[in-house]
């Protein structure tokens, strides 16, 4: 019970952590990247936890989910960054794209 407490906060600590600190988006995307590493941990350990001995392709898959999501968030990081100058998330505009 209390690894699940402890996979919960942590992911509930990184939802807060993006929903305040909104200001860079490389904090952003740190926070993103914190909530997919506490959801990898927790399914790579939940087989252990119920004792099965299946392998689950689950994690690897959200693993390479996660790789991609990293690089294509530093390179919209980079390309912001040349663009407006700055990584702060109030300069960016969905219309102005």
């Amino acid at each position: 019970m209390s690894l699940h407490l402890c996979f919960y906060s942590a992911f509930t600590l990184s939802c807060l952590g993006l929903a305040f600190h909104r200001t860079h988006f490389i904090s952003a995307l740190l926070c993103l990247e914190s909530m997919m590493l506490s959801m990898y941990i927790a399914l790579s350990i939940w087989p252990i936890h119920t004792q099965t001995p299946s392998f689950s392709m689950i994690p690897i898959l959200m693993l390479a989910f996660s790789a991609c999501e990293a690089g294509t968030g530093l390179a919209m990081l980079v390309a912001s960054t040349r663009t407006h100058g700055s990584d702060h998330l109030h300069n960016l505009n969905l219309l102005q794209c």
